[in-house]
Formats: structure tokens, sequence, C-alpha cells
């Protein structure tokens, strides 16, 4: 008989709706009866295309015995990370408090009634292995000390609860800014860069977007050439790697090895929206065509497989199909010969990596690219494009018959942040590789979160086929702050520039702290949650208050709108400490940070908008990434800030912080 979580829209919590489990949704119900029966709380964190929540599952969730003693002993939440990242964010905190290590998911975090968590780990397997104590033990042990040793976990609890309070920021004061964390953050990230395989760390290796987004800023603002091949060795690598699908198309959460080619297979919206955004930018610095085709896969498996019918982009593709990992993606060269002729496989088997030992589990190859085509090419004395079209036709056939496969489980719900951040790098690169169709579709994702989630001057965090829900979280209003600036830099419309606004407004109005300066991760009237996280430095996603200083920073430039900078300033006072301490830690606000010191340039442009296009198109490849140019076509009702006059040929106004030039009307001037 199915628990309480059948109701719920969550596709992880479904995925545990027929667990014999008596699984509770985070909320009151679950809460007072853990007061009101003296019973620990055990929390189980997780979402739905992660490949560990799925073996905790089968080990533990569905088993008869493993389930009783839950019940018996606790009262059981299930919570998806995803629609719920203030708890997750608390708890994985903790979690690392408690046992000084990282956290990860499935989280397992056994609490007292008051919320607060005496106890944590991640995956626990039913029985002792991989040297993790059986579940059913742990909870016994668990559950005795809570009864048997009460006084050590309440003065356990009253340290916790002090070490969250202090995982807090304290109030920032004005000081005098310089360069110097960005200078450090470069050495910082030089003496972790790997030069083999790139990125900045062994295995397992994230793609860390926010470090590659910092070094390629940096190398425009200083002309620090390290920091410039640090970023594109490292896209390169990825790229070339079993990270992304060679395939389809879209990146992987991240890679078990070091060389970037066995992922963890499930791919997460929030990864590729900045993945995009970074490509499009290398490719617009190099013309490499690994960049391009990149970024061309990404937007390829975006529209296909993760464009919602009614609107905005679902959340993530498992990692699991027919309960194995990565089965949808891998290949044996036998499927590989068996579909393509021999002149086909001569070329695709040594790209792809076929002809190699497997790299995989079962003798499977993960496709990786092992080999330029020119390379293999020339091997086999063929011309470039001749082995071009082998190699595309082998492409075309392999991926017609993995669709015929078993497909990874897709989680549907559209996430506000996530939904922006993909937004902002589909807009960005339609702009930068001149494809006003990917630029017409983040419109359309825009449209479709007006449209969906705002409500009464407000955002809520998920929706569900058409069902909105859940008070939004700092990073949604954030990132699709900065993800209409970006959508309005490719294409100005009036209404996108009312929405952006409004959300800043909003954004001052129930997330910042008045007296400290920064933003709350919660809204003033959120639930009243453990611990109220203001965090500053990035993690799998950029820092909403990294993202919200920088947009309201650009906003406040863009419109002369000193709340928005000095609410900006304040977030950075906030965490400038912590900039100097660890500043590649904080890449978005290093951004910030590089944008007080020198604001950035603002280019706009107005006239008739068919001779506004051709301005844009010659101006767009000279842009920068301190660049913010808004095309405004005659005819339009503009901000007070913005309403230049209507000219009869395309007129450029170019400002920095508070010196703008005169009106230029030629273009060879402007380019200049």
């Amino acid at each position: 008989m199915p628990n309480r979580l059948a109701t719920e829209p969550s596709p992880y919590l479904l995925q545990h709706a027929d667990n014999p489990v008596d699984w509770y949704p985070w909320g009151e119900e679950a809460l007072e009866k853990s007061r009101r029966e003296d019973k620990p709380i055990l929390l189980s964190i997780g979402y739905s295309a992660c490949h560990w929540c799925h073996v905790m599952a089968h080990d533990c969730f569905e088993d008869a015995d493993v389930a009783a003693v839950m019940n018996r002993l606790f009262v059981n939440i299930k919570v998806d990370r995803e629609e719920r990242p203030d708890l997750d964010q608390i708890y994985q905190t903790a979690h690392q408090l408690l046992t000084q290590r990282g956290g990860g998911w499935p989280l397992t975090v056994f609490l007292t009634p008051d919320q607060t968590p005496f106890f944590a780990g991640t995956y626990f397997p039913k029985t002792p292995r991989y040297q993790l104590p059986g579940f059913i033990d742990l909870m016994e042990n668990v559950a005795r000390a809570w009864h048997e040793r009460r006084g050590e976990v309440l003065a356990q609890n009253e340290a916790v609860r002090a070490a969250l309070a202090q995982q807090q920021p304290d109030a920032g004061m004005q000081q005098a800014r310089t360069d110097a964390p960005l200078a450090q953050a470069v050495r910082d990230l030089a003496q972790a860069f790997d030069p083999v395989w790139g990125g900045f760390s062994r295995a397992p290796k994230f793609p860390r977007p926010g470090e590659l987004f910092f070094l390629l800023r940096e190398a425009q603002r200083s002309g620090n050439a390290q920091a410039r091949e640090m970023a594109l060795f490292s896209l390169r690598k990825m790229a070339s790697g079993g990270v992304v699908d060679q395939l389809g198309g879209g990146f992987c959460r991240y890679s078990v090895d070091e060389q970037w080619i066995i992922p963890h297979f499930e791919k997460m919206l929030y990864d590729n929206g900045p993945l995009l955004h970074l490509y499009a930018d290398a490719w617009a610095l190099t013309g490499e065509a690994l960049f391009r085709d990149t970024a061309e896969g990404i937007v390829g498996w975006l529209l296909r497989e993760m464009h919602a019918p009614q609107g905005g982009f679902y959340s993530a593709l498992d990692a699991d199909s027919e309960g194995h990992e990565g089965r949808f993606y891998v290949w044996t060269p036998a499927e590989v010969r068996a579909l393509l002729t021999p002149e086909e496989y001569a070329v695709a088997a040594p790209v792809y990596g076929f002809d190699g030992p497997p790299n995989f589990e079962n003798a499977h190859w993960n496709p990786v690219l092992a080999r330029p085509l020119a390379e293999v090419a020339a091997e086999l004395g063929l011309g470039g494009e001749v082995a071009a079209v082998r190699l595309a036709d082998a492409q075309a056939k392999l991926f017609a018959a993995r669709e015929t496969r078993v497909r990874p489980g897709c989680d549907d719900k559209q996430l506000t942040s996530w939904n922006a951040l993909m937004i902002a790098g589909l807009a960005h690169a339609g702009r930068v590789m001149a494809r006003p169709d990917w630029v017409v579709a983040a419109q359309d994702a825009v449209d479709f979160l007006h449209r969906n989630v705002w409500r009464d001057g407000r955002l809520l965090a998920s929706t569900k086929h058409g069902v909105a829900r859940l008070n939004a979280y700092l990073d949604d209003y954030a990132f699709l702050l900065d993800a209409l600036l970006e959508t309005m830099q490719a294409g100005y419309r009036e209404a996108d520039m009312a929405w952006t606004r409004e959300l800043a407004d909003a954004l001052l109005m129930h997330f910042e702290d008045a007296e400290a300066g920064g933003f709350f991760f919660t809204s003033h009237d959120h639930e009243a949650l453990l611990t109220r996280p203001k965090p500053g430095y990035d993690n799998a996603t950029p820092s909403g208050n990294g993202v919200a200083a920088f947009a309201l920073q650009r906003l406040g430039h863009l419109l002369g709108e000193a709340r928005y900078l000095d609410a900006s300033a304040r977030c950075l006072n906030v965490f400038h400490a912590h900039l100097l301490q660890q500043p590649i830690a904080y890449p978005t606000l290093l951004a910030v940070l590089d944008e007080s010191l020198v604001p950035p340039r603002v280019i706009l442009l107005r006239g008739p908008a068919s001779a506004l296009q051709a301005w844009t198109h010659a101006l767009t490849p000279h842009l920068g990434a301190h660049d913010l140019m808004l095309a405004l076509p005659n005819g339009l009702t503009l901000p007070d800030a913005l309403a230049k006059p209507a000219p009869d040929r395309p007129t450029a106004w170019i400002c920095s912080g508070t010196a703008c030039q005169p009106p230029v009307v030629d273009l060879d001037s402007v380019l200049e």
C-alpha cells in the first residue's frame, strides 16, 4: 500500500511511495508526531537522478526488515534536495560538522524532535560492507543513544547549534578594495591545476564552471595568459572526455576518474546552462570547432530531451536505466560493428576509442574523443571531408540505435533557479554564436516562468504539470535576475525590463539582511528552520549572494539606481574578509569585486530596428565579459536611464560608471 509520499509531486518522493517505510514529507505533521511521541527523526535527503540514492533505496528502504526498524524507532522524513535546498544546505553543513567529512547524497541524518542533528552519514547498506556499518545495527545504536544517553545528545546539540550559528558571516564594513584577491585566486588555481588532464582536482572531477568563468574574466581583465590557458585547456579536455555525451550532447554531473572518461551518468540542467555559456565564450575566443560542437551538443540535448511541451526545462535525467548505471550510454565493439559499414567503423572506432581497451564495467565502452579526426583520416588516407561525412553517418546510426533502448528516467519538475541558469546560458550562447533561434528559446522559457511561477510579486520555486509550489529561495530570484540581464542583451523586450525591476525590488524586500548586509537563502517570511544560512561560496551552482550582488550591481549601473548599487556593495562588504582569506571559494563574488573596482562598460544602441541589427552583429564579437550592451530599437517605452533620443540612424552611447562619451554615429568609431 502506498505511503504518504504517493500524493507528492516530486519525482524523487514518488520513487519511494511504495516503500514499506512509513515515510512523511517534510512538514508539521511529521515534526509534531516526533515531538508528541518523543521519537527522533530519520531524515533522508536525495534526488531522483542520484545513483547511490537508488542503491540505498534497493538495499534498505524497499526491504521489509529495514523498514520495520525504521518505523518502530523513528519518524521517517524523505526530502527532495532539489525542491528543498534550504533543508539540504542546513543538514549538509551539519553533516560536515558532525563527521568532519564532506557530504553528498543520499544524506542520512538523525534529528532530535527540535530538528537538531545528532548523527549523520550518507549511504548505508543493509548489512556491513564497504567499511560501513549495517543500517539496522546503526539505527538501533542511534535510538539507544537517544533514549539512554540523552544528556550527552542534548549537550552535543547545543554545540551543533552554536557551530551552525558561527557559520554565518559577520556584519560587513566598508573596506579598501584592491584586486589582490583576483591575483591570489589565479595563483591558488595554478597550484591545484592538473596540467595533463585539466581541471583542479584529482578524481572525482567536477566541471566547476565558476572557476572557469573567473579565469576567463581575469584573462580579459589583466591579460593573464596562464589564466586563459588553464580555462581553455580544461574545457578542451572535458569536451573530449566521456563526461560529455559524445553521441547526444550534454554533460553528465562529474567524472569518477581524473581523465574525464567515466561519469556518474546523471545529466543535470544546472550544470549544462553555465557550461553552455562557457563553451560559447571559448568558441568566441578561439574559433575552435570543438568548442562550437560542444555548445551545439548541449543545446541539441536540451531542446530534444529537456524541453517541456508546455514550456520551460525539466530538471534532470537519471544515471540509471534498467537498474544499471550508464546502460543507456555504453557499447560493445560488436554492437558498433553491427550497426556501421566497415568504412564508417574504420573512422568511428579510433575517434571514439572503440579500438582500445574497454573503459567501463563488463567490457563496455563509453565513447570519448580518443583521437582527432584529422589524424585518423590521414592514417586511413582519406580526405578530411570524406572522413567527416563517415563519422557523422556513424554518429547518426549509433544515436538512432541508442534511442531504441530503455531511456533513463526524467525528473520532470521545472525548478525556477535551474531554468534561470539555463536561460542565461542559452541567451548568452545565442547572442555570442549568432543563433537567434536559441535566443527565442530562452525568451520562451522566460515567458513560461513569468506565467507559471510569478504570483502577486513573488516567485515560486517549482512547477510541475501546471501546478507551481514552494516559496522561492534566494537562488531563484538571483539567478532569474541575472538571466533576464543576459536575455535583454540578446534581444531587448520591454516586459523583460519591467520584470527585472520587480524581481530586484522583491529580492531587496524579502531577502536582504537590513542590519548586516548580504542576502539570506530563505525569505523573511519563510518557515523557521534550525538556522538561516547566508551562503557566499560557490558550490555545484553559483553563490546566490554572489549572483544577486553581481546582477544588482550591473542593473544599478544600467539604470543609475543607487539602491541596487548600495545593496551590492553591502553584500560585498559582508564577504570581503572571506575573499581575502580564501578567494577561490568565492569566484562569483570575485566578479562582483572586479566590477566594483572598474564598473562594466555599458553600451546603449538606439535607432531603427533593421539598422541596429547590423551594428549588433558587428559589435558582439568584440565584446568582453566586462561589457553590457543593449540594442533599443526606436518606438520602445524605456526607463528614464535608457530613454535616449530616437535617432534616424544607429547611435551608440558608451558609459563606464558615471563617465559617458558623446554619442557616436559611426560604426567604425564604436569598434575603435
